[in-house]
């Protein structure tokens, strides 16, 4: 029992590792966007691992909240790299310099 914890929360680890290194090298709007996921997606499957295993723990539930935000985070993602795309005409992030309010 204890082992299929710890075998998801090393997946989650790895997840997690691979949404920082896509923070921090990539410089495309969107991948930055789909590493944010890649991150949400690991504290969910931590959420759900643990309410699995710990009683009354409400892992599921939290689970099914991250995942409505990070369906409206998408959303507000996706409008802002429309509304640079248009801008621009690209979405690299060090060409929006003069977005600084």
């Amino acid at each position: 029992m204890t082992n299929e914890l710890i075998d998801f929360t090393l997946v989650s680890v790895a997840m997690l590792a691979i949404g920082i290194y896509g923070l921090a090298v990539k410089r495309n709007f969107i991948r930055m966007l789909f590493a944010v996921e890649i991150i949400i997606n690991a504290a969910n499957l931590n959420l759900v691992a643990f309410g699995r295993f710990l009683p009354h723990s409400g892992g599921q539930t939290l689970a099914l909240f991250s995942i409505a935000i990070a369906a409206a985070e998408v959303a507000v993602g996706l409008s802002l790299i429309i509304v640079a795309y248009r801008m621009y005409q690209n979405v690299d992030i060090a060409d929006f310099r003069s977005l600084k309010g």
